[in-house]
Formats: C-alpha cells, structure tokens, sequence
C-alpha cells in the first residue's frame, strides 16, 4: 500500500539480510482480513466526526499488508535457533518492543511502547517472502492445511482470546454473536471445540444469516428488524448474558445492550467505530461490564493451534486467490461480497 484508499502497488526489492534470532519465510498463505481494510482506509471512527489517522500511531507508508501469515522457512539468522529449514509455520504477527514488562510476559499485543505488528508496522504477508523478527514467534504448522490455518493468526487467536473472557460459562450459556462474517464463524468453531452450549447470531446480510445457520448456529436475526433485541431475548431464554461485538458499531453494542439481561458481559472486538453513550449508574444497577479485546497474546495463539491440530477444533473452508488479486480480493471484502475468509497463496 503505497497510500490510504488508493490502489496496491506491486513493490519489487531485494530479499535482506538477516540479522539476530530473525527468520525469513517464503509466504505459502496470507489471510485477507477486516483489519486490513481499515489499515487500507487509513483511520478509525471515534463518533461526533472525529477519526483516528493511523498516521498518528506511527504507521508509515510504504508497507506490505498481511498479518494472518503461514511459510516455509528458508532462511535462519544467524542467532535463530529451534526451526527446520523446510518447515512451514504459523507466524504470531503482533508484536511488540519486545523488551518491556507486558512483552517479557508474552503479552506484546498490549505492549504501551512500540508496535510492531507485522503487516502494520511492519512488512507482512502480501509477498512472496517475509522476515519474522524471532524464532519463537514461529509455530509448528504440522499437517494443517496452510491456507485454512492462516486466519488462526488473527481471526482465530482474536475470537479464542475473546470468548475465554466469558470463562466457563460459555459451556451452559448461548453467545449472542454480532456479526456472522469471517469471524463469526470462526467464533462458532471455537465454542464448539471449547465445549460451548453455542451461538445465536445478528447480522444485516440474509446470505451471511443463512450461511451460519447452515454451519449450525442455533439462530440467526435480522439486525434491523424493529423487535430485534426481543428475538435475541426469545432466542437465549430472556436475554443475553454473553455478547461477542465483531462489529464494534453504535448500532451493535446498543442492540447488545437492548437485548441483555442483568450480569451481561459485553466483549467488543470489532473497530467499526463510533461510541457508546450510557448513564454509568447503569454499571452497577445491571450489573453489566463492557470489555474490550485486542487480538490474542503469543500463548493463546499456540493453545489455538494445537486444538486445531488435536482434531478439536476443525478449520473452516477459505477461498484461495493468487497474491496478484489482493486489491480485487480486499475490495470484494470492502463491498461486502466476501463470506467467510479469503487467504492469498502467493
């Protein structure tokens, strides 16, 4: 991307020379995700026309896109140790500075100083080749398909994160789902290998309805239907206890709200944008929590993929392109005509 809301560019350079524990893999698998579009877009909506630039938490351009990563190491830094030439490797794409407090207890998704995910401030995936800056941020791959175990990377690790923030209660209690996209499929998975009772759904889109439904949600509602919290209530036996926002809308986390009985948890992932207004004596009165949460740390995304290699949790058909798609692919993303997930195999 060579500027916001403009074209990709093909970028030819030459492949650098490694430094440190750093690793460089030949791309086998590159996730085309709903980050990417708002990185494509170049900021976020705070609400009351205000937007946050991604230019002002350093991002700069030129760089390559991509952060749901699978490759074949080719090339090993001359301090890396512990991976297999001709290996092929699921990357934890969201680093940090890698030397403060939060990093040193594998939770660089939350670093405060300086990130460097890759794909966002850094070069990803969108190539033929990309440099990883440690080894352990590389994980055994084993016999799972490249392209459907690249999204574990960031829908995967994001919807695993998320959902065991409702611990246990996952197991007895339905998760209303807004938004029944990439994610929420992913989401529904990730219930079922975690044992969860499963999900009730809400999006705009009927085909999306329909298509979660078929991956055997226990409903789908039409999120603008005038009675839609009361479908939910119906739907989860009196209203929601547990809401995953994939969305991260006015609109959604209200309906969430709408739809919640007292206890409800709201966990909010997606960055839609916006904001929520609420009286704050509703907090205790309802005795509700809104939580936010970024992506997954370096542990996570390893207790994901061995679920995935146990069997446990089964991987969603993608739809391949070539690499030389990734504008048509993020714009096809962009109109709404993706379901599921798209992944670029270089």
């Amino acid at each position: 991307m060579t500027e916001h809301q403009a074209p990709l560019q093909k970028i030819v350079q030459d492949l650098p020379e490694l430094e440190g524990d750093e690793v460089l893999l030949k791309v086998r698998a590159s996730g085309v995700c709903h980050s990417d579009l708002h990185f494509w877009e170049g900021g976020y909506d705070l609400g009351d026309n205000q937007e946050m630039n991604l230019s002002d938490r350093g991002v700069k351009l030129p760089l390559t896109m991509g952060h749901e990563i699978v490759g074949e190491l080719v090339a090993l830094g001359p301090e890396a140790q512990g991976l297999a030439l001709g290996e092929s490797y699921l990357v934890y794409p969201w680093l940090g500075c890698g030397t403060c407090d939060t990093c040193a207890k594998d939770q660089e998704n939350l670093c405060p100083n300086a990130p460097r995910a890759l794909g966002i401030f850094t070069p990803g995936g969108y190539a033929q080749y990309v440099v990883v800056p440690r080894a352990k941020y590389c994980l055994t791959l084993g016999d799972l398909d490249p392209a459907e175990a690249a999204p574990l990377a960031c829908s995967g690790v994001t919807t695993y994160s998320a959902l065991k923030k409702f611990g246990d209660d996952i197991r007895d209690t339905p998760v209303v789902i807004l938004g029944a996209g990439g994610l929420g499929h992913m989401a529904l998975r990730v219930i079922r290998a975690l044992g969860g009772k499963g999900a009730v759904f809400v999006d705009l889109d009927e085909a999306k309805r329909t298509a979660v439904l078929e991956a055997g949600a226990l409903a789908a509602i039409d999120g603008n239907a005038p009675d839609a919290d009361e479908q939910i209530k119906a739907a989860t036996g009196g209203g929601a206890l547990l809401v995953l926002d994939l969305v991260g809308a006015e609109a959604t986390i209200n309906l969430g709200l709408a739809a919640a009985r007292k206890g409800v948890r709201i966990v909010v992932v997606g960055l839609f944008g916006g904001q929520l207004k609420i009286p704050t004596v509703y907090f205790p009165i309802r005795a509700m929590a809104v939580i936010g949460s970024y992506v997954g740390n370096l542990n996570e995304l390893s207790e994901l993929l061995e679920l995935a290699k146990s069997g446990k949790l089964s991987l969603a058909p993608v739809t391949r392109r070539p690499l030389q798609d990734a504008n048509d692919a993020l714009m096809d993303l962009k109109d709404g005509k993706v379901i599921g997930r798209v992944v670029l195999t270089p």
